[in-house]
């Protein structure tokens, strides 16, 4: 049995930010760790360039077919349609909604809070996003705020692909030390206080 930490990829089949997604895995992968793509339905996953079609990924695991427990760390990219799709799927919404409540780091970026907010897991917690989901957030119980990172418990959430590499180093220093040790790296841009 290895001990590699595994770390999940949740996208849908379209729509994923391209970057969003690639220099994430391969930041993961440069780590050590095992990423693996999850979606909606076996096959591929077409990214995008913004609203141009770009590169396809092979789906390793259906989220309806796995679990929370068989991943060490969860990355929810952006881009707009995937997050819609996701927070349309019941399967999704569950494996975030349950990957939230297991304490183990989650990571969104630019438009991923939407799922977020369809597994009401935002309520009382500080996160920033795409700033168009400003509202939407607020409407959810969030503190938004405007900052490049924000870590509130086992929550890492950035804006847009500039925040890139704040973004993966966070999510990082989860992974490899846990929640408590990511905000303490980075305590200008934590949110609230660690949560138990």
């Amino acid at each position: 049995m290895s001990d590699t930490k595994t770390i999940a990829f949740l996208v849908a089949n379209e729509g994923v930010e391209r970057v969003e997604l690639v220099d994430p895995w391969n930041a993961v992968e440069d780590a050590g760790f095992e990423p693996r793509l999850i979606s909606l339905k076996e096959g591929e996953v077409r990214t995008f360039e913004h609203l141009d079609a770009s590169d396809t990924f092979p789906v390793d695991e259906v989220v309806a077919q796995t679990s929370p427990a068989d991943y060490d760390a969860l990355v929810l990219p952006g881009g707009v349609a995937n997050p819609d799709a996701l927070r349309q799927d019941e399967a999704a919404v569950g494996f975030v909604r349950d990957f939230m409540a297991s304490g183990k780091p989650v990571a969104a970026i630019c438009h991923a809070p939407w799922t977020l907010i369809e597994a009401d897991v935002v309520k009382g917690r500080s996160l920033t996003s795409w700033p168009s989901l400003k509202t939407d957030l607020h409407n959810a119980g969030a503190e938004w705020t405007d900052e490049r990172v924000v870590l509130d418990g086992n929550l890492i959430t950035s804006r847009k692909p500039d925040d890139l590499p704040a973004f993966i180093s966070a999510l990082l220093e989860a992974v490899n030390h846990g929640v408590d040790s990511a905000a303490a790296t980075d305590p200008e841009h934590a949110g609230a206080a660690p949560r138990p």
